[in-house]
């Protein structure tokens, strides 16, 4: 009959995980670690980086130190399946994926808790550093995400797709603590990723070259780079209306300001070639190889339709910083569920589209069609296929994908 709550932690390799399951031992738990496999494929990966080999084997050596159960699984077709082609498709379509949200939701905390739930486990752990919370509403429990105690390591945006059903298998035991602690703990322990460096780039593969990634599938193709004027007559239509609130605005002035702009090839001049716009983002810098502009060159929309892209010089270009993003309906994501606006309803949260990224005051307008965020201060590089992630306070509240 078993007594302690069994959990079963994600051996990454990494200290944050190691320390992870330390800290549950030393809680009473009935700790298993267990390594997910989720690439095969080494000719893309930057080697030294993240090689899965190493980090299997120091996942192994923790467990072995810790005295606990181990065992490694291979998720790398459902990780092709659902994270892989999924990329694939978004950067073909001209959107900006971020694997590491999707890898959460549908690999961590779903195909992964399925395999703990078949040895019985009543939680999964990781080493995120983020928190989780409990209050009662209407006399049923409601968890919380919230941001983790360290404000350079909070990664509650990565989770910001996590469902009430997923939370509540979840434990974040490293959460409340600040990084250098976990090191100091890891060290304490005698554990063999005490002083091993953080791993870089996409979610259980290490540090990817992006563009050699995309060519297995989205092959190089000759384009122009068109370099668009500030003084466009569309941006004046995005600028915000003086004096009135953004809840009041017709649906109109809703759309100028959220929707992603389309331009044409006759709206600029021709400044050079690039070699696919598949393998560029709204907001991106590096890679146009245009020299001579003076002021940096940004990346302000993509068409791969038509194999263009379009960029704006300097950071204060109106097509690089806009105050409002759209999410559709099917889209929105409210991980406190009891908090859903419904159609005609507004809120005022705090946001924002990447990690890392400062969070900033923006209201939350309900309509039919979906969500629309206007932000207080212009969101540089909103790009389409991102995830927008809004909270109250340190909670996070809900997210969904910008249109």
């Amino acid at each position: 009959m078993k007594t302690k709550p069994r959990v079963v932690v994600g051996l990454s390799g990494g200290v944050d995980s190691s320390v992870a399951a330390k800290l549950l031992l030393d809680q009473g738990y009935e700790v298993i670690g267990m390594f997910m496999k989720n690439w095969h494929d080494e000719t893309v990966t930057i080697s030294n980086e993240c090689p899965w080999m190493e980090d299997s084997t120091d996942a192994m050596l923790v467990a072995e130190k810790l005295g606990i159960p181990f065992q490694a699984i291979d998720l790398s077709e459902e990780y092709r399946e659902r994270i892989v082609d999924y990329m694939f498709s978004e950067y073909e379509a001209g959107r900006t994926p971020n694997p590491d949200i999707l890898c959460n939701r549908e690999i961590k905390f779903d195909i992964f808790l399925k395999a703990a739930q078949k040895l019985k486990a009543d939680f999964v752990a990781t080493g995120h550093y983020c928190q989780k919370g409990e209050i009662e509403v209407d006399g049923k429990p409601v968890y919380q995400l919230l941001a983790g105690a360290d404000p350079n390591k909070d990664q509650s945006y990565f989770l910001c797709q996590l469902s009430q059903e997923q939370l509540a298998k979840a434990l974040f035991p490293i959460g409340h603590l600040q990084k250098p602690q976990v090191r100091e703990i890891a060290k304490a322990a005698d554990l063999i990723t005490a002083d091993k460096k953080d791993s870089q780039g996409l979610c259980f593969i290490g540090k990817v070259r992006l563009p050699e990634f995309l060519q297995q599938q989205l092959k190089p193709k000759k384009g122009q780079i068109i370099q668009i004027p500030e003084h466009l007559e569309v941006y004046q239509t995005l600028q915000i209306p003086a004096g009135i609130e953004p809840s009041d605005w017709d649906d109109a002035i809703l759309d100028a300001v959220s929707l992603p702009i389309h331009y044409s090839v006759n709206q600029g001049k021709v400044l050079g070639e690039h070699n696919g716009a598949h393998y560029f983002t709204v907001g991106q810098r590096k890679g146009l190889q245009v020299g001579g502009t003076g002021k940096p060159l940004f990346v302000i929309a993509t068409d791969t339709k038509e194999n263009v892209i379009y960029t704006g010089l300097g950071e204060e270009h109106p097509g690089l910083n806009r105050f409002g993003l759209f999410v559709k309906k099917d889209e929105i994501h409210w991980i406190r569920e009891d908090l859903a606006l419904k159609p005609g309803e507004s809120a005022e949260y705090v946001g924002r589209i990447r990690y890392r990224q400062p969070l900033s005051k923006a209201t939350l307008m309900m309509r039919e069609n979906g969500l629309y965020v206007i932000f207080e201060n212009a969101q540089k590089g909103i790009a389409s296929g991102q995830f927008v992630a809004w909270y109250q306070g340190e909670e996070c509240i809900g997210s969904g994908t910008i249109f």
